[in-house]
């Protein structure tokens, strides 16, 4: 192979890792009935007028398997992180003592696990749509590589290896999806 397709090749495997990755981020922020830090992943709260992520203004823990509790360094701003958690609309229900928030999570109904494994889906749709994305993409740099006097045989080559990485990211993928959804119908 030419250092081209060999960096097609590298371009590729890249490409659908990091999509791969995407999809564990974001399926980590959706909750299965456990407490985990990650779902304030995306919560920012105004903290001396900057808007700062909340595991920046505290710390996170997890005392047990329901129950969140946020202690922020600074305690002037429990109420923006109280505020900032409801306005998130997460179904949380936090319970400011003054000193830190403990946050109780709720059981999940079975019209909320629907909900969450339709939103587990539609992620698992979007990686695979990023992983198809990189595809077409290094398939026509491929295309180019033939009218820049590479053999056709070497090209062939590539496209295939290129629908072998798809198809095992693709396949990867269905595998994250299943376990996240048995993950948040187990009651």
């Amino acid at each position: 192979m030419t250092d081209d397709s060999l960096l097609l090749l590298e371009e590729t495997k890249e490409g659908m890792i990091n999509a791969v990755a995407h999809l564990e981020r974001e399926l980590v922020k959706i909750r299965a009935g456990k407490a985990s830090p990650a779902v304030f992943d995306g919560i920012k709260i105004d903290f001396y007028g900057t808007m700062t992520p909340l595991a920046q203004v505290g710390n996170i823990n997890i005392p047990d398997a329901k129950t969140i509790v946020i202690q922020p360094w600074d305690r002037s701003v429990l109420g923006a992180v109280e505020k900032a958690i409801m306005a998130a609309n997460l179904g949380f229900n936090p319970v400011n003592n003054g000193e830190i928030i403990r946050i109780s999570i709720p059981p999940l109904t079975e019209e909320r696990r629907k909900d969450m494994v339709k939103k587990v889906k539609s992620e698992g749709e979007s990686a695979k749509i990023a992983v198809r994305n990189v595809r077409r993409n290094v398939l026509e740099k491929a295309k180019k590589l033939t009218k820049e006097g590479v053999p056709e045989d070497e090209v062939k080559n590539l496209e295939k290896e290129v629908q072998t990485i798809t198809d095992k990211h693709i396949e990867n993928i269905d595998k994250i999806l299943v376990e996240k959804e048995k993950d948040i119908m187990t009651v």
